[in-house]
């Protein structure tokens, strides 16, 4: 940012504090959005917004399916993810966000490929805090697919997960996560900080039809929030009367609770003598937080004493005296009031009851205050991750999102407990026996600082065991029947003498204190090491014979030829023929002997 930009910003800043209006860096750029098309394998645009849609992408696992049918938040969607047993009994989106206020809202839907045509009944979770529950016969009614919360994610990440309850998929067409102002539907000092705000019902009285913030010029940091109308929906007692304006309405759209205009420009009125009622449908013995919005429209309401009304929540007196022109100064100018209230009932009824001339009510919105759940220790969360992988945990177990949060869906096998202290749930003990694990223990279990019992028998693990000395509330440590290896490090072997339950039998080849001496190996290891001895002899043997004829071959050469056995037999060969040839030379070389004449012998 340049020296100018950054002026811009300070001032924005100064001037926004003046006025009391929240303000920072990125709401001057306008806010974080994120429209995800579960299940899709492309990127779209919704033709009426214009708002782009990006492919499937965060989840934990599950698969595709047809969306059989229309998505009213985008109609151009054609999926949905399901998540089937055998991908865990918890899966989650996690989804990187810049640190906000944010609006989150779902589309549910199944079919026939995800569950059968059979209602599915799971629950979902926001920040590892419980927020809805599908329970048999949401698909009854429409508005029941579609839902949405209120809350602030400071993590940088936002985690949505879907918790199984065994009957059927859990199954999400769209997933929607935009930023709001940081102090928008602010109950109070911090109080938005520590709860989830989930939506019951948003109601634009007197409204024609029913619509999104986007299709009644919403302002961008509004959430694009969905209102319907009451013409059809919660009217009881006398008929309420419908009426309209086209005049501009001020002080609307105001940061941080920046509303649609229109909103504004349509009410529902009734007589003096009656009362206009609207019930909704809630849990009982919980917090609810009330937002009424008021603009006086009617041409005959011109000044204060005019109109005035009180409002009621369950038969208490919810606001007295509500004189709208008064209140704000004039006709056609914005009035937002806030109350929250407890339900003990099934039930909340919000009346307005007429003191002075006709009631009537613009808008209103009811939201469930959910007390945001402890998470799990951060080193706890990544250290389980860690394990996850080096364990070659089988995807039927999960393992997403938060180990122990929500606490009504803890990861299989693990148990955990609450430290009032540090605020946080921590891991006290882990249960993988005979789970098929084929991996190897790792190194990271010592970040579970409070782990107390540890059972990962009856698998098919590998590789040595690295740690576990200095873990010290360590009562319980079975690795047996595995097929671990190496020596056991002499302060794990002293883990009994601190009282720790402990099992490494049947694990062939490990060896130290407490097994058997590691220069004493079974049968098996014997033989594999006397082979090994015999082959490494047989071939030092064979390499030797193989260097002295080497040798002979490479010195053979520089000899003498005539020390050569067949040279010294071809010498004396030689000679033997010289020799004789000379013998011969000498004998026909002399003169020849006189020859005597003998006669012959005459004995007579």
């Amino acid at each position: 940012m340049d020296i100018t930009g950054a002026a811009f910003v300070v001032m924005a800043a100064i001037i926004c504090s003046v006025f009391g209006i929240p303000f920072t860096a990125a709401e001057n750029e306008g806010p974080f959005e994120v429209r995800i098309a579960c299940g899709s394998t492309v990127d779209s645009v919704a033709l009426e917004t214009g708002y782009n849609w990006s492919k499937d992408r965060g989840y934990t696992g599950g698969s595709s399916a047809p969306l059989n049918v229309t998505n009213r938040i985008a109609p151009q969607l054609n999926t949905l993810r399901y998540f089937e047993i055998t991908d865990g009994p918890d899966n989650c989106y996690n989804i990187s966000v810049p640190s906000g206020h944010y609006l989150v809202r779902f589309f549910f839907s199944f079919g026939a490929e995800d569950n059968g045509g059979r209602e599915p009944i799971f629950e979902v979770s926001l920040e590892g805090t419980l927020v809805h529950s599908l329970a048999p016969g949401w698909s009854s009614i429409d508005s029941n697919a579609y839902a949405e919360s209120l809350l602030h994610i400071t993590d940088g990440a936002a985690t949505v997960c879907f918790h199984s309850a065994g009957h059927g998929n859990p199954a999400i067409a769209s997933l929607e996560i935009l930023q709001l102002y940081v102090d928008a539907y602010n109950m109070g000092s911090s109080a938005n900080l520590n709860v989830v705000m989930r939506t019951v019902k948003r109601v634009s009285a007197g409204a024609e039809e029913s619509g999104f913030g986007s299709r009644v010029r919403g302002d961008e940091w509004g959430g694009d929030r969905h209102w319907a109308t009451d013409q059809d929906l919660f009217v009881s007692g006398c008929a309420g009367e419908a009426i309209h304006t086209l005049a501009r309405i001020s002080n609307f759209g105001n940061p941080p609770n920046v509303y649609p205009e229109a909103i504004y420009q349509s009410a529902t009125t009734i007589g003096t003598t009656s009362k206009l009622s609207y019930t909704v449908s809630v849990q009982p013995n919980q917090n609810y937080s009330v937002w009424l919005h008021f603009a006086e429209i009617h041409p005959w309401i011109t000044g204060p004493n005019m109109r005035v009304f009180d409002v009621m929540a369950n038969g208490a007196l919810l606001f007295q005296g509500i004189d709208i022109v008064k209140i704000v100064g004039e006709p056609f100018k914005a009035l937002t009031l806030n109350k929250t209230v407890m339900v003990t009932s099934s039930n909340l009824t919000i009346s307005f009851v007429a003191v002075k001339g006709p009631v009537a009510v613009n808008a209103l919105e009811v939201f469930q205050i959910i007390p945001r759940g402890y998470e799990t220790q951060d080193e706890t969360v990544w250290a389980l991750h860690d394990i996850k992988h080096s364990l070659q945990l089988p995807s039927r177990l999960g393992w997403n999102g938060d180990p122990c949060a929500p606490p009504l869906h803890p990861w299989e096998g693990v148990s955990c407990a609450f430290d009032s202290k540090a605020g946080a749930w921590f891991v006290s003990a882990v249960n993988l026996n005979n789970e098929g694990l084929r991996g190897q223990i790792g190194d990271t279990w010592p970040a579970l600082r409070k782990l107390q019992a540890l059972n990962l028998s009856n698998n098919f693990l590998e590789g040595e065991i690295s740690s576990f000395g200095n873990m010290t509330s360590l009562t319980s440590l079975l690795l047996n029947d595995n097929f671990l290896s190496g020596e056991l490090p002499g302060a794990v072997g002293a883990l009994p003498i601190r009282g720790t339950i402990m099992n490494v039998t049947n694990n062939p080849g490990l060896c130290g204190i407490g097994i058997r001496p590691c220069s004493t190996m079974p049968l098996s290891v014997k033989l594999a090491v006397t082979l090994s001895l015999t082959a490494g002899l047989i071939c030092l043997v064979g390499g030797g014979i193989f260097c002295w004829k080497r040798k002979i071959a490479i010195t053979r050469p520089h000899r003498h030829h005539r020390d050569v056995p067949y040279a010294k037999a071809r010498t004396t060969f030689v000679r033997d023929v010289q020799l004789a040839r000379n013998v011969l030379q000498n004998h026909f070389s002399r003169p020849a002997p006189a020859y005597h004449q003998v006669m012959p012998f005459n004995p007579y």
